[in-house]
């Protein structure tokens, strides 16, 4: 039994982060300058936080998606347990408080 939901805990996050894989080169860019102390905090706490909420949203996703279904809120279950962690976690830049890639500076010389 154990073997069972550990592995389809696993299929479940894979599928969750290879669907966000596809959706991340269309992700929205962020004018931000965070600070070293900001980007130091990000990947030391912020960031290995978030992996562990989405790891437990996609657990808690899974438990409870009979009772979604049922509910007819599946997708929206799937947006704020797995997939909100997700976004926060993997498409942000590092320091960054908003979602989304880091905006790239423009040189009009390179035209």
């Amino acid at each position: 039994m154990t073997t069972r939901l550990s592995r389809s805990l696993l299929v479940v996050a894979t599928a969750a982060i290879l669907s966000l894989s596809a959706t991340s080169g269309h992700a929205r860019t962020v004018d931000e300058s965070p600070s070293a102390a900001a980007m130091t905090v990000d990947a030391l706490v912020a960031r290995p936080v978030l992996l562990a909420t989405t790891v437990v949203g996609a657990a808690v996703y899974v438990v409870s998606l009979p009772f979604s279904l049922l509910g007819g809120n599946a997708s929206e279950a799937g947006e704020v347990l797995v997939l909100g962690p997700a976004k926060a976690t993997f498409v942000r830049c590092l320091g960054c408080t908003q979602n989304g890639r880091l905006e790239e500076p423009v040189n009009p010389d390179e035209r």
